[in-house]
This record gives structure tokens, C-alpha cells and sequence, in this order.
């Protein structure tokens, strides 16, 4: 026990190191993005006086297309947000070299999100740190099992950093990521988190992302609006995963460009937007900030031009992602949810069915329920609101927009945004692979309702090559045998060849006969 505790102690100042770096590495990102965007829009301004500014804007874009995509060529899992491929290496299913990727991604990060794309870095952010974790822990040759906890910690401390969230940063990788809730997870993820967000808050200046003001309780008796907004949220939110993976399709149609040159298709079309919209461009935190302002007047052109502002950042967020850029989608899928919000609150105000000053609450409402239809982490997106914009009001209202909209998702069919992307990612290959001799764990969770409740482990038929080395329960270890009964919230460990890791984790999923990755 004592052993155990003091090797929990060290991985757990791994943790904190892990927190440290990737606060650093993180912070410079996001400030490389700030200086660049800001030095692009001044740009912009200047093609007003001159058009010929707009002929080097394309050129520099062009070039930052070539690169950026010529990144993505050397290293395919660069492109995208990263976020499914941190879901595959947890699962075993992937491995990648950190260094590569670490370096790529930052600085094509950098250089594409700035453009004003309507792209985010919370994503890059989140495979910024998981690599990080990745090298800490293969540097200080950890076990794998620490060594996956390194880099889901990494992750959650990428995602604090990116939006000065540092619980949200934690539950989205436990809840989303990693589908693991043991103590051993959160409370190195949670330190991590703790760690970025003190090094970027302090060096780098971050406060709270979208600190908007809303002072106003919303009324029980109009909660019913809740409900509708939810409903509509839902139904957008499937709506744009059906589009995002159907613009795939369109991009494989491109045959004048290689597949990693696709980046240049909206690198091209954004000069235009920037050069009359430039409030509307970038990953939109700007056009959130500015609401508060544009719904002061409820007027329909204002609803009119909201939801332009909506249909625009709707189609050109897909055709910006789906191009396989460096970039991720988080803070777009904010900004859609907060202007879904705005149309709604201002067309209720025009019909005298809601106070001018409650469409605040509804814009922040609608960015937990919109996140929560298309990313399906309902929890992650009440928290993450919570924290971004610094206020711990209404968290029954951000519930109820939530839920309703997942719920929305779920009757529709949907499935976790990530999820999909990652079995897009996964080729399929009926080869089997050869054991590579080298031992790995996997920890699986008993949730109530699985088929494993109740029976004995000599009862189960379990997949080849693995062994139940120990049961979790609480704060116990088991050391099982035959005759062990398995109890709802046990922690199997599970003893596999390093190779079958993947393999192993999918076959126990269907033997529970419930879902218990999300």
C-alpha cells in the first residue's frame, strides 16, 4: 500500500509537469493566433485604401495553404483537431510519434487559424498536450497505462489552457475522450488542468473567454422557451454533423488538387468575407462579445442579418474543416449555438413573448445546448459555459437546453461528433496482428445494466489473450478468481497482449451489452 501510494505521488507530480508544459506551449499558441489575426485584419483595412494589398493577402494565403497542407502530407493526424486521434491512442488503436506532430501543429495551427477561417485552437490545443503527456511520459519511460494517463491529462490541461477552463478541460477528456472515471484519471487530469490554467492565466494574461454579462434570472414560468430552444438545437446541431461529413464527400470530387492542398479551397474563399465581414471571421469569440451590442435593437433586419450571420458560419465552418487543415471546431460550434440563440430571443421579443433583456441568457443557454447536440457531453458543455464566462448563474436553465437538445440528437440517430470522425480515420484491415509478447492494461468500467452485474468471472466468456488481473471496487482491490462475483461500479483491470489492446476493448464492450464509451 505504501509502495502504491508513493508511486501515485509520482505520477502525480508527472501530472503537474505535464500541466506546466503544455500551459507554456499552449499559451504561446494561442498568442501566436491573437498577434496574427490581428496583424491580418489590420491588412484587411488596408485593401480598402489599396486593392493591391489584397493580391499579397492571397499570395501569403496561398503560401500558408501550401505549407500548412504540406505539414498534413508528412504527417496525415496533424490535420483536423486531433481529438479523435487522442481517442484512438487511449484506446490502443493508434500510435503516433509526439514530436512530429508536436511541432506541425503549432506552428500550422498558428498559421491557419489566424487567416480567419472559421476555425478554433481548441482542439489542436487538446492533441497539443496529449503529445506533450506522450513525450514526458516516454522521456521518463513510464508504463503504458501511466504513460495513457500522461496523455489524457495532457489533453484535459490542452483544453484548459485553450479555454481557461480547467474543470470542464478535465471532465471533457473523462467524459468524452477517455470514458474513464478512476481516481487515478481525474485526479492527475484534474492537476493538470489546475497546472495549465495557472501558467496561462499568469504569464500569458488569459481570463475568462466570453465573460458576458447577464444579470437577469430567467423565469420558471418561461421555461417552456427552454424546451423549444432545445428542440431546435438539436435539430441544427444533427443537422450540421450530417453536413460536415457530407462535405467530405464533395472534397473528394476535387480532382484539379491534391487531397493536401484542399486547405487553399477556403483559404481563397475567406478573403472576401474578411474583406467586407471581418466581424464575423476567425473562430467567432469576436462576434460573440459583439451580440450584446447588435441585439440591443430587436428589430427584424437585425434577426435578418443574425441569421445570415448563422448560414454563413454554418457552410463555411464545413468547407474550412473539412479541408483537413490543422484547426478544430469547438469555439465555431459556440458561436453558431449563441447567434441560434439570438434569432430565437429577438423573434420572441418581436411577438411580446419574452423581455428584451432575457435574449442574453438565451445566447448563453443555446451555446451549452448546441455543443451538448454535436459534441454529445452534456456536462462538459454545462461546465464549460459555467467557466468561460465566469458566472455560476442559471445552471438549471443550461441543464434543461442541454439535455433537451441531446435528447433531440439521440431520437434523430446522432452519435458523438468524435466518435464518428474517429471510425472514419480507422482503415479497416481483417489481418490479424501478430502478439507482440509485451503486456498492457485496460481498465474497463461496470456500469448498472451491464450483462457482467452479478455473474462470476468463470461464468463469462472473455476474449483470448487477456486476464482479470484486479477489480476496483471503491476503495478496495480484489485479486479475483473464478468464483468473484462482478458488482455495478467495479473497475476491471484487464492484463492483454500490447497489440490486442483495441481489439480486446471492443469485444468486452459488446459482452456488457451496454455502451460505455460515450
Amino acid at each position: 500500500m505504501k509502495g502504491e501510494r508513493k508511486q501515485n505521488l509520482s505520477l502525480l507530480l508527472k501530472a503537474l509537469l505535464v500541466g506546466i508544459f503544455t500551459g507554456l506551449i499552449v499559451g504561446l499558441f494561442r498568442l501566436g493566433i491573437g498577434y496574427l489575426t490581428t496583424f491580418w485584419l489590420s491588412i484587411f483595412q488596408k485593401a480598402h485604401q489599396n486593392w493591391l494589398w489584397l493580391v499579397a493577402i492571397a499570395a501569403a494565403f496561398t503560401a500558408i495553404g501550401i505549407v500548412a497542407g504540406y505539414f498534413v502530407k508528412q504527417y496525415p493526424h496533424v490535420g483536423g483537431s486531433g481529438i479523435p486521434e487522442v481517442k484512438l491512442q487511449l484506446q490502443g488503436k493508434l500510435t503516433l510519434k509526439w514530436w512530429p506532430i508536436l511541432w506541425r501543429k503549432l506552428i500550422g495551427g498558428i498559421l491557419v487559424i489566424s487567416t480567419g477561417l472559421f476555425l478554433g485552437p481548441e482542439g489542436p490545443s487538446l492533441q497539443l498536450g496529449s503529445v506533450i503527456g506522450q513525450g514526458i511520459g516516454e522521456e521518463l519511460k513510464e508504463s503504458k497505462t501511466d504513460s495513457r494517463v500522461l496523455i489524457a491529462t495532457g489533453a484535459a490541461s490542452g483544453l484548459s489552457a485553450a479555454f481557461g477552463a480547467p474543470l470542464s478541460g478535465a471532465l471533457f477528456v473523462l467524459e468524452e475522450v477517455f470514458h474513464n472515471f478512476s481516481p487515478r484519471v481525474w485526479m492527475n487530469a484534474l492537476a493538470g488542468t489546475i497546472a495549465a490554467n495557472f501558467v496561462v492565466a499568469n504569464i500569458f494574461g488569459q481570463r475568462p473567454s466570453l465573460a458576458l454579462i447577464y444579470d437577469h434570472p430567467f423565469p420558471s414560468l418561461l421555461y417552456w422557451h427552454l424546451l423549444i430552444l432545445g428542440l431546435l438545437l438539436g435539430l441544427l446541431g444533427h443537422l450540421y454533423k450530417t453536413g460536415l461529413f457530407s462535405c467530405k464527400k464533395l472534397y473528394a470530387k476535387i480532382t484539379i488538387l491534391p487531397r493536401w492542398l484542399y486547405g487553399l479551397v477556403p483559404l481563397m474563399l475567406v478573403l472576401p468575407i474578411a474583406y467586407f465581414l471581418p466581424l464575423i471571421t476567425g473562430p467567432g469569440s469576436r462576434l460573440i462579445l459583439a451580440l450584446p451590442k447588435l441585439i440591443a435593437e430587436p428589430g427584424w433586419n437585425i434577426i435578418f442579418i443574425l441569421l445570415f450571420f448563422y448560414l454563413l458560419r454554418l457552410v463555411f465552418s464545413i468547407v474550412s474543416y473539412d479541408s483537413g487543415l490543422p484547426s478544430g471546431i469547438f469555439l465555431p460550434v459556440l458561436t453558431m449555438g449563441a447567434l441560434i440563440g439570438a434569432i430565437y430571443g429577438l423573434f420572441m421579443v418581436r411577438l411580446h413573448l419574452l423581455p428584451q433583456n432575457l435574449v442574453i441568457n438565451l445566447i448563453i443557454f443555446s451555446m451549452a445546448g448546441y455543443f451538448a447536440a454535436i459534441i454529445r457531453a452534456p456536462f462538459t458543455a454545462i461546465i464549460l459555459i459555467t467557466e468561460m464566462v465566469g458566472s455560476l448563474l442559471h445552471l438549471m436553465p443550461l441543464a434543461v437546453v442541454a439535455f433537451t437538445a441531446l435528447i433531440v440528437d439521440d431520437l434523430l440517430g446522432g452519435k458523438p461528433i468524435y466518435d464518428s470522425l474517429a471510425q472514419a480515420m480507422m482503415v479497416k484491415d481483417d489481418r490479424q496482428e501478430k502478439l507482440s509478447g509485451n503486456e498492457d492494461q485496460l481498465t474497463i468500467p461496470v456500469y448498472e445494466g451491464s450483462q457482467f452485474v452479478d455473474q462470476k468471472i468463470a461464468q463469462i466468456k472473455w476474449p483470448k489473450s487477456m486476464l482479470v488481473k484486479t477489480i476496483h471496487r471503491g476503495s478496495q482491490d480484489i485479486i479475483p478468481n473464478g468464483q468473484t462475483r462482478i458488482a455495478a461500479g467495479d473497475q476491471l483491470v484487464l492484463e492483454v497482449d500490447a497489440n490486442e489492446r483495441g481489439q480486446v476493448y471492443e469485444q468486452v464492450k459488446k459482452l456488457q451489452g451496454v455502451e460505455f464509451d460515450g
